[in-house]
């Protein structure tokens, strides 16, 4: 596939490196002629320097032949014009267009399908704050993600001692879930390295344990592998930036919540938008403050400003000052993995969160759904099956058929509003949303022939 990627920053930096790998001709154009020299040291690509709106740029670019623009770079007006010409004077089958702004995305006038020429708006703010609700709704998580418009859940924790299957074969899970509870352990990472999980397969402690449930069964599940942690009331929220001010707003309604911004200006604005939280002004890394405002009885801090360092000090400064869990945004993916299970309990990567929601609509084949995991050395993946016995690889043959890679794992099957947890003599119906497990990328290839239909198979 023809990718054209405008802007090198960091989302788009982080999409070229995923999709450079993938047999994919990627062209990155930016202003700063050091961002594109580094990228292309790095990684096998084409750059172009000049203004990514500009036709003349974008046809230098290679946007007569493009299959796929992605409009990234810091400006919301450049990203739409951007999509703009390359709608009409290039033709582009698919664009996509990173917007931060809120009215942009709401206001169905802007951004409509048939009105627009964007095919896909991405914020990657919503994105990060819906991603840390979830963290927070679930304690104890380390990823919650959805597929199938949330009818099914893909979680992620460490196993600890106190898991009542922890020291135990995979294959004792039913007998100790209760009666009408299924779930499926999609994947084990143990010491960074990954395990395909079989019935045999003994969890130990410290181990990543993926698995697959109906999202009423999250919980029953997680009490499995690790004890079962006290309902979150208590939050607090560092930065208030478009992240932390949504993130409040979101939960404000369910939990106490106190948000603290350096801005006194910014401050006023954000507390005239929230209803019943509280909003402070200070320095996250102020212990005082801290202390003063009872950051030991907090169930969980998340540190949401746009400075790593700030959020990696102000965090462990929390954990150490008796919050139980800390949550911080860490745009560097080398400082996320120093940091992750130490000090700070969760790292979140915008980039990696983001990378996710683009690649849904990068993918080949019939993937409704994407999401990147492991700092990108793995994915699930909702595949829709399409076609019938003739047409399709997959339709008509039970999970024990499929030829899949060693490296894939199927979880589960959502059909209609149920979830099937994958069992070997399950058989693949039309229109099933297939939830699957890829350990290793090198072979999403194969997974993504497997879901294509005659008249698309190569």
């Amino acid at each position: 596939m023809k990718i054209l990627i405008l802007g090198a920053g960091q989302v788009g930096s982080s999409v070229a490196a995923a999709l450079a790998s993938e047999n994919n001709d990627i062209t990155v154009v930016d202003t700063d002629a050091a961002k594109l020299k580094e990228l292309s040291e790095r990684l096998d690509i084409r750059t172009v320097q000049g203004h990514a709106s500009l036709p003349s740029v974008m046809g230098h670019a290679g946007a007569e032949d493009a299959d796929l623009v992605i409009a990234v770079t810091s400006s919301d007006e450049v990203n739409l014009v951007a999509c703009r010409v390359a709608d009409v004077v290039y033709r582009t089958p698919t664009k996509i267009a990173r917007l931060r702004e809120t009215e942009y995305i709401t206001n169905p006038d802007i951004i409509h399908k048939g009105r627009t020429s964007v095919d896909v708006a991405i914020s990657p703010e919503a994105l990060v704050y819906k991603h840390v609700q979830r963290l927070i709704e679930y304690p104890g998580a380390l990823q919650v993600l959805d597929f199938a418009d949330g009818r099914a859940q893909l979680v992620a924790v460490r196993a600890v001692a106190a898991g009542k299957l922890v020291g135990h074969e995979i294959r004792e899970l039913r007998a100790h879930l209760p009666t009408g509870v299924d779930a499926r352990v999609a994947a084990i990472f143990r010491k960074s390295k990954p395990i395909a999980p079989q019935g045999n397969t003994v969890i130990e402690v410290d181990d990543e344990v993926f698995f697959l449930a109906d999202r009423r069964n999250i919980r029953a599940m997680m009490s499995e592998l690790r004890s079962v942690e006290k309902p979150v009331k208590r939050v607090f929220i560092a930065g208030g930036g478009n992240i932390g001010r949504h993130l409040a707003k979101a939960l404000e309604s369910q939990f106490n919540v106190k948000i603290l911004e350096r801005s006194k200006d910014r401050a006023k604005r954000i507390a005239e938008d929230l209803v019943n939280s509280i909003v402070l002004v200070g320095d996250c890394s102020d212990e005082d403050l801290l202390r003063e405002e009872n950051i030991d009885q907090t169930d969980v801090y998340c540190s949401l400003t746009n400075d790593d360092q700030a959020n990696i000090l102000s965090a462990m400064l929390a954990k150490r000052l008796g919050c139980p869990r800390v949550i911080a945004l860490i745009n560097r993916p080398a400082y996320a993995e120093l940091v992750e299970g130490g000090s700070i309990d969760i790292a979140v990567s915008p980039q990696l969160v983001t990378l996710s929601a683009l690649l849904t609509y990068i993918r080949q084949g019939t993937m409704a759904r994407v999401h990147s995991l492991r700092r990108g050395a793995a994915e699930a993946i909702e595949a829709v099956a399409l076609g019938d016995r003739r047409s399709s690889k997959v339709i008509g043959r039970s999970l024990d058929e499929l030829e899949l890679p060693s490296a894939a794992t199927i979880g589960g099957i959502v059909r209609g509003d149920k979830l099937l947890i994958a069992h070997h003599d399950l058989i693949i119906e039309p229109n099933d949303h297939v939830i699957i497990f890829v350990m290793d990328k090198a072979q999403l290839p194969q997974v993504e022939a497997l879901f294509r239909t005659a008249a698309t198979w190569i």
